[in-house]
């Protein structure tokens, strides 16, 4: 082991930027022991004083799906990590102040070869029925994970080794510098499931009545209803402070304010427009506003078709143009949602800034008219997440005042996701991610061939992306990615329209909500830094 890299929980501030880092970056911030564990563990093991008690309950913006109790499913949205940091917990997470927190791993190394991972699991660690949390358990986590970039992470992972029940070895085929970015925060593959549990109750019966490793346990879930939760006192960092979490499905916008003024909840997820300032007249209520790495845009995914209009470079250039970002921002969120004119948010690494965004629309009926299209055209449906379908109809507004007729089509999330995957969606797709990750994790998702989300891409992009994610020289692989989303910009593949600033209501019960604790994350977590205010 000697002369590797370790990365454990005393080495907070660096935790943040290690994505992107080379190998010889690392090796050069030297060897950091795991005494400061030690007194780290000491520390929390004395906070652990009252029982956890009361009960907090959330109005949910979307139905909720058991998909989502998976960490093997978690596809390239961040959705499922509104439940996954109750239910689970992984090797390294996103945590506050931290872009990589050692979790169930106490620590990790990385080979200076940049062509092997080793960690080593927390001591005591276990999961809801009691059993350890064992080097079997996050192998087979790992094989079994079927989620967003799956297949490209296992295509570079050469082994999965496990010496011994406390540690494992991911043997890569070659360097890979988003090998962390990946397995901590881009995708599922890190969040540890129990692998006696699934043999023994299958697939569907996990789902029906999931286990995992969180501060929370699983107590009941009626679909389109509610999913309640209870505290697990066995969780190693620390015992939660409130004893119940419900979840009640309110996709109304108006009826999570209703209920929230009422006391029946104590936190209404998007909350937006004239609602949202009526939470800020309401005495005794909060108006808690996130900026989130969660971008939106406008997607052709037609555009590699030569019979279609969105074709034609000039037609894609006048949707963007034809969006006024900075009114839709101002009228749903307050004005709180920064208008990047990108698909990456600007808080990730390798972000590239994009030139301002434009809104022109005698210039976007231009280039409608040059384009063989005077009189504008039926550009078909227009396929969202029903959750942001005010977002999509003030972006149908502002298209068909250029000329550009859609239809609106909205979908429950996990139907939209789902079709947007399969590439089932046609004409205009109003898509989003906010899953967390860096530059590279949300374009290999959504712009290069084979991505989750990609219906086309262009050769020269694909061979940039290449050539970065193999690239140790970290000027070197800054230019590819700055270059890839300058051709991304240049080609209009998205028409982007916001960077979302996710906007909740707090009721007067609460006393620590844990919004905006974790950077770019919109929803509470860590849920046992949930707290109620005391009488």
């Amino acid at each position: 082991m000697g002369g590797q890299t370790r990365i454990d929980a005393s080495d907070r501030g660096r935790a943040e930027n290690i994505r992107g880092r080379t190998s010889s970056d690392l090796t050069r911030r030297g060897l950091l022991t795991l005494s400061a564990l030690g007194i780290a563990a000491a520390g929390q093991r004395a906070a652990l004083a009252a029982s956890p008690d009361g009960q907090l309950t959330w109005a949910v913006h979307i139905s909720l799906a058991p998909t989502w109790f998976d960490p093997a499913e978690t596809p390239g949205m961040i959705t499922p990590f509104l439940l996954m940091y109750a239910l689970h917990d992984a090797m390294v997470k996103p945590m506050p102040g931290s872009a990589a927190e050692p979790c169930l791993a106490e620590a990790w190394k990385m080979a200076p070869d940049g062509l092997s991972y080793e960690f080593t699991l927390r001591a005591g660690t276990k999961f809801h029925d009691g059993a350890p949390v064992t080097a079997d358990d996050v192998k087979f986590s790992f094989e079994r994970y079927r989620g967003t970039s799956a297949a490209l992470m296992k295509d570079r992972v050469a082994a999965v080794e496990t010496p011994d029940e406390r540690s494992v070895r991911f043997v890569l085929k070659k360097p890979w510098p988003d090998f962390l970015t990946f397995y901590s925060s881009a995708t599922g593959a890190g969040w540890i499931v129990p692998k006696k549990y699934i043999e023994q109750v299958g697939e569907e019966g996990f789902k029906k009545a999931p286990i995992g490793a969180g501060p929370y346990r699983f107590v009941s879930f009626t679909p389109g209803v509610e999913l309640v939760f209870e505290a697990f006192d066995g969780y190693w960092r620390k015992t939660p402070a409130v004893k119940r979490l419900v979840f009640k499905v309110v996709p109304e916008e108006a009826t999570r304010l209703a209920a929230l003024k009422r006391g029946e909840v104590d936190i209404a997820y998007s909350i937006r427009g004239e609602l949202a300032e009526e939470v800020q007249k309401t005495p005794g209520l909060t108006l808690k506003p996130v900026v989130t790495q969660a971008t939106f845009w406008l997607y052709f995914p037609d555009q590699w078709d030569a019979k279609s209009p969105w074709h034609d470079l000039r037609v894609r250039e006048a949707a963007r143009l034809a969006i006024d970002g900075k009114s839709i921002s101002e009228a749903l969120t307050l004005g709180y949602s920064p208008i990047t004119n990108s698909i990456i948010p600007d808080g990730f690494d390798f972000y590239w800034k994009a030139p301002a965004a434009v809104y022109d629309l005698a210039k976007a009926k231009q280039l409608l008219a040059e384009a063989g299209f005077r009189n504008g055209f039926d550009a078909g449906d227009y396929s969202c997440d029903a959750s942001y379908a005010n977002l999509a109809e003030a972006a149908i507004n502002n298209l068909q005042e250029a000329g550009i007729r859609v239809k609106l089509r909205p979908l429950e999330r996990a139907a939209f996701f789902a079709a947007y995957s399969e590439k089932k969606l046609k004409n205009l797709i109003q898509g989003s991610s906010g899953a967390f990750g860096n530059a590279a994790t949300r374009l290999e998702a959504f712009v290069v061939k084979d991505g989750a989300y990609a219906y086309g891409s262009y050769p020269e992009i694909d061979a940039l992306f290449a050539e970065q994610a193999i690239e140790l020289d970290l000027a070197k692989r800054t230019a590819m990615l700055h270059r890839v989303q300058q051709i991304v910009h240049e080609r209009a593949i998205y028409a982007p329209l916001l960077q979302l600033a996710f906007i909740n209501g707090q009721g007067k019960r609460v006393a620590e909500p844990a919004l905006g604790l974790i950077r770019g994350h919109p929803y509470s977590a860590p849920y046992e830094d949930v707290t109620i205010k005391q009488n």
